[in-house]
C-alpha cells in the first residue's frame, strides 16, 4: 500500500511538472509602421493591462499577452500623428495587424 501510494505521488509530481513548462500567456501582436522611423513606441491597451513596445526597422511585436480584446496606440515622432487601432481580439496565436500607415501632421 506504501508503494502505491509513493508512486501515485510520484506520477502527481511528474504530471504538475509537464503543466509548469507550457506557456500560460501565448497570444501576440505585431504589425508593420510606415514610413518605418516615424513610430517611437506601440502601445497595447486592455481592461486590465498596459504595456509597450519599442518599433525597429519599422516593425514590432508584443508577446505573451493574455487572450482578451486588446487597442493599440502607436506614438508617433514629429511632424508625423500618432494612431490607434481598437478591438483587436488576441487568443492563443500571432495577431498581425498588418501596415499601419502614419500620415502627416
Amino acid at each position: 500500500m506504501k508503494n502505491v501510494k509513493m508512486s501515485l505521488a510520484a506520477l502527481g509530481v511528474g504530471v504538475l511538472s509537464l503543466f509548469a513548462f507550457t506557456k500560460a500567456d501565448p497570444g501576440s501582436i505585431k504589425g508593420k509602421i510606415t514610413p518605418g522611423d516615424a513610430a517611437a513606441k506601440i502601445w497595447v491597451i486592455s481592461k486590465s493591462d498596459t504595456t509597450s513596445a519599442d518599433v525597429t526597422d519599422g516593425k514590432f511585436e508584443i508577446k505573451d499577452l493574455k487572450a482578451g480584446t486588446y487597442n493599440i496606440i502607436v506614438e508617433a515622432k514629429a511632424p508625423y500623428k500618432s494612431i490607434g487601432k481598437e478591438g483587436i481580439t488576441v487568443a492563443d496565436s500571432p495577431v498581425d495587424v498588418g501596415e499601419i500607415k502614419l500620415a502627416k501632421q
